[in-house]
């Protein structure tokens, strides 16, 4: 039996600041898994979301599910990294209570990357794979709109990436 719980790492960042990136780097380390909330919605809910409030529909089903997956995996030991923003005050608690309930440690990576880096991020994205990206200037201004940078009075874990 495994006495030993894994991390949970999560990413905080605006839009297109390297989160999915970053998810995938240390995703490579041993005894690691990613888990993407992106992946799971376009393959659970292949239609696609038009817009915030189906994002919440759908984004709830999800983390039901992945919830007490990523807690499981966290008590057998394995380190997980979410996918997943954790850039707003309501997102984070659900986030640590995960690793509350697992008895693990957490590390929230702040990507603390400034908004012209941003934009130029997402374009170049769009450049790359259009279909792939759909968020243009006025979507990634929207969307930021809800970003809330991690707080002292939080008491996490950070690790902050960038500027």
């Amino acid at each position: 039996m495994n006495t030993q719980t894994g991390t949970l790492h999560l990413l905080c960042g605006k839009a297109a600041s390297g989160k999915s990136c970053l998810a995938r780097e240390l995703a490579e380390a041993p005894g690691t898994v990613m888990l993407s909330e992106e992946q799971w919605l376009a393959e659970l809910f292949p239609w696609g979301i038009s817009n915030p409030d189906d994002y919440q529909l759908y984004a709830r089903r999800v983390r039901k599910v992945m919830g007490p997956h990523v807690v499981g995996l966290l008590r057998a030991g394995t380190s997980v990294v979410l996918d997943i923003p954790a850039n707003t005050l309501a997102d984070r608690r659900w986030l640590i209570d995960l690793a509350q309930q697992a008895g693990a440690a957490h590390c929230l990576h702040f990507l603390d990357i400034d908004p012209a880096t941003c934009r130029s991020r997402l374009l170049a994205r769009h450049a790359i794979a259009p279909l792939a990206a759909p968020l243009d200037p006025a979507g990634y201004e929207a969307l930021n709109r809800y970003f809330v940078a991690p707080r002292p009075e939080e008491k996490l874990q950070v690790q902050r990436h960038g500027a």
